[in-house]
């Protein structure tokens, strides 16, 4: 038996403020399908492809199946992903003017192929227009691969945030990196604080991202997640609504709370926000944006610092118990008036 404090240091227990995963020796695994569909979408769809044949656009992504995951294991990453993808293009002959339409196949993307080898298939739909279908062929299938390539790149940085965590022996060694100067240098570097934007323990997080249009006004939109009546009227529960920096907020009895941080009328709300359910005293920042659109409005989130485990229920929450509440708000408002 091995003498305290001289064991192998893959099974000592570190003081860590979260005590998850010690030494990130565990196997531990995240779903990233959800995420991948959404990011697949996000990379793929509206690519554009010119040249001198004319001019193509992908479209919808019309099929996507299969799925992603994240392991880590020794410290280590491991990806999985399998997927069969269909996306539809429309194009424009340069010449004459003539519109045509096809698909792109891509019927196994997965870590067994690197990007430059997986198998791209593009076909279009009866008559002429071979021009646009070998403009996709070589121009678009090379956009297709850069867009994949940045897919992976995101599910391997932007996915895995947190994943690996650090032990302490590596927060201390950065502590005292950052504290320590060389003597004699003529340059006097400097670790400016930065302010910080929650409470409570360090912990993995991720960043939720979501736009909706909805049948009003901006100022309206805006006054509905800041008067009172109206948060009541569309979450169907007493609340607290101070509308003002430093204002406190609390909806859904008591499942959310939080506080008002910047206010700009009929533009910008930025919220310290958080769900009953998550670590104690951790926020999250949200970001709301509102934008003037023809007849609508444009609401643009961004939530920063959503605890990683809780990642789709924030995301349902905002969609369910936000956006299609204050959809049913609106529509009620406008049959009352007619």
């Amino acid at each position: 038996m091995a003498k305290w404090g001289q064991g192998d240091p893959r099974w000592i227990v570190e003081e860590r403020a979260d005590a998850t995963n010690v030494n990130n020796w565990h196997w531990t695994e995240r779903d990233a399908t959800s995420w991948s569909k959404r990011k697949l979408k996000e990379v793929l769809e509206g690519l554009v492809v010119e040249g001198e044949a004319g001019r193509c656009e992908i479209g919808d992504l019309k099929h996507v199946e299969g799925e992603a995951s994240c392991n880590s294991r020794k410290g280590k990453l491991i990806f999985f992903y399998e997927w069969n993808l269909r996306l539809s293009w429309k194009g424009t002959v340069k010449e004459s003017g003539e519109k045509h339409k096809g698909s792109v196949e891509i019927p196994n993307l997965s870590e067994e192929n690197e990007v430059d080898d997986t198998e791209i298939n593009v076909s279009k739909k009866k008559g002429e227009g071979d021009v646009l279908k070998e403009l996709m062929r070589t121009e678009g299938t090379s956009k297709v691969r850069e867009a994949l390539r940045d897919y992976l790149k995101a599910l391997k940085t932007e996915f895995t945030l947190g994943m690996i965590l650090p032990t302490k022996a590596a927060a201390v060694g950065q502590d005292l990196a950052t504290e320590r100067k060389p003597s004699g240098s003529p340059v006097q570097d400097s670790v400016t604080p930065q302010p910080l934007d929650m409470v409570g323990v360090k912990i993995p997080t991720v960043r939720i991202h979501m736009r909706e249009v909805f049948n009003s006004p901006a100022d309206e939109l805006y006054s509905i997640f800041t008067k009172k009546e109206l948060v009541q009227k569309f979450s169907k529960c007493p609340a607290v609504i101070e509308a003002e920096k430093g204002g406190k907020l609390q909806m859904f009895e008591g499942c959310v709370s939080g506080e008002y941080t910047e206010l700009v009328p009929s533009q910008r709300l930025v919220l310290k926000w958080r769900c009953r359910s998550w670590p104690e005293e951790h926020y999250a920042t949200v970001a709301l944006t509102f934008q003037d659109l023809v007849a609508q409005s444009e609401l643009e989130l961004e939530c920063k610092g959503v605890p990683v485990s809780h990642e789709e229920s924030t995301r349902q929450c905002w969609k369910k118990q936000y956006f299609e509440e204050i959809h049913l708000l609106l529509q009620q408002s406008k049959d009352n008036m007619e």
